[in-house]
């Protein structure tokens, strides 16, 4: 008798994946720049509000969603 091969995850959990790899890369986008081309000059645009609050959040909701997205089991039979 041949067995049906089963995947581990199914559609719903590879969808939240790749929600959470997007907030995970949107908070790093958001996180770069700021940065002076001189050394000696320093830009306060780097302590933004954009910067130290709203990117590291996304970051850290883009995992809390990638821990779901593994954990959550719905839907899967084991026949």
């Amino acid at each position: 008798m041949k067995q049906k091969k089963q995947f581990i995850f199914n559609a719903n959990n590879y969808k939240r994946m790749w929600i959470g790899l997007a907030c995970i890369a949107l908070g790093f986008v958001l996180m770069s720049g700021g940065g002076s081309d001189d050394p000696n000059i320093f830009n306060p645009e780097i302590f933004s509000p954009r910067r130290i609050r709203l990117a590291p959040a996304l970051v850290l909701i883009g995992f809390v969603i990638q821990i779901i997205a593994i954990l959550s089991s719905k839907g899967h039979k084991n026949d």
